[in-house]
């Protein structure tokens, strides 16, 4: 076996139900989010006449950036059924670590590596608590949620730390030369590259769409079930590190609530890209539409002068619809066999009864 626990010999559970292709459904969810893209744009340009300038694309990549970083991982995560929600507070516990290493003397490239592996120290102990323990990941994250949040206000409960390097700081307000794209968006886009070749063409891949379909199947055809998801909790948590040290440079300080509120719009991301919720299903290129979908749903908002907390119920609206509408066959497989499951336990019940 591999490092990651799959033997690229052994049969892997399929992932397609009878009569339904995954793929089918995947590019008919990814079309729709053109549309949507398109729609978001035409509104946009309608609202303000400046959305289409160049300038705009820069602060629309850039406002997603970090956001689209975190996505990629948790993609991953979700489809084998689990879950991150505490990836913002890794942003925030990383920012302020390489924050706090810089003011206290260490040179700004070994304070960055020190966060980033922060991070993936913050995503073993999930994965550990996941994987080894067999603690449920939504309760786990929801609570490292909190304990990371909580560990930066202790290191830095009331003050802001600057005075990074310019070089490194204009990273965040300056686009790549030659283009009107953020550094933030350049590594998203290497990313994506590399998590979708991954996902999409390699043993690894099937591996994790296979434990997201039946991880008992995945266990007995031979896929070290939990050695892949506690090495996906790390990535996790090294993605956060990183787009943690990304935000701390864009907006050249760090605070202890740097990035709260984020998984929210992370979640949304991969939802929206069309990932199901109850894992085996998913694409990066429809996690990337939806990273262009938020962007330009956003930055039009904004534009129209709609309220910070107005778009957040869009966001949560956004949310609701990604999780009904792309798994809507399953969720009715679900509730039919619910209902019959019911329905055989009351005859069975009456049939009791008559006889007794």
């Amino acid at each position: 076996m591999s490092d990651l626990g799959f033997q690229p010999h052994e049969e892997v559970p399929a992932t397609e139900s009878p009569g339904r292709h995954p793929l089918l459904a995947a590019v008919r969810w990814e079309a729709m989010l053109v549309l949507l893209i398109v729609g978001t744009v035409v509104f946009g340009a309608d609202v303000s006449p400046y959305f289409l300038h160049s300038t705009n694309l820069f602060f629309i990549c850039l406002n997603v950036g970090e956001v689209a970083i975190m996505a990629l991982p948790l993609t991953l995560i979700v489809i084998t059924g689990e879950i991150d929600l505490s990836v913002a507070s890794t942003l925030g516990l990383s920012g302020v670590l390489m924050a706090e290493l810089f003011k206290h003397g260490w040179g700004i490239w070994p304070a960055m590596i020190v966060a980033v592996l922060l991070g993936g120290v913050l995503g073993a102990f999930n994965g550990i608590l996941v994987t080894r323990i067999g603690l449920p990941s939504l309760a786990v994250t929801i609570g490292t949620l909190t304990l990371y949040r909580g560990i930066a206000q202790g290191i830095l409960p009331t003050d802001t730390i600057g005075g990074f390097p310019t070089g490194l700081a204009s990273i965040g307000v300056v686009p790549i030369p030659h283009t009107h794209l953020p550094y933030s968006i350049a590594f998203f886009a290497f990313l994506a590259i590399v998590v979708g070749i991954v996902l999409h063409a390699t043993p690894l891949g099937r591996a994790i769409f296979a434990i997201g379909a039946s991880q008992e199947a995945a266990f007995f055809a031979g896929i070290r079930v939990k050695r892949i998801k506690f090495w996906l909790f790390v990535l996790s948590g090294l993605l956060s590190g990183l787009a943690g040290v990304l935000w701390t440079l864009r907006f050249a300080s760090a605070r202890y609530d740097s990035g709260q509120g984020l998984e929210l719009f992370v979640v949304t991301v991969v939802l929206l890209g069309g990932v199901s919720i109850f894992g085996g299903r998913g694409t990066i290129l429809g996690v990337v539409l939806a990273v262009a979908v938020l962007g330009t749903l956003q930055t039009a908002l904004t534009a129209d002068l709609v309220p910070a907390q107005d778009q957040n119920i869009v966001v949560g609206a956004l949310l609701v619809a990604s999780v009904i509408v792309p798994n809507s066959a399953e969720l009715y497989r679900r509730a039919r066999t619910r209902i019959r499951s019911a329905g055989a336990r009351r005859h069975a019940a009456a049939a009791q009864a008559e006889t007794t």
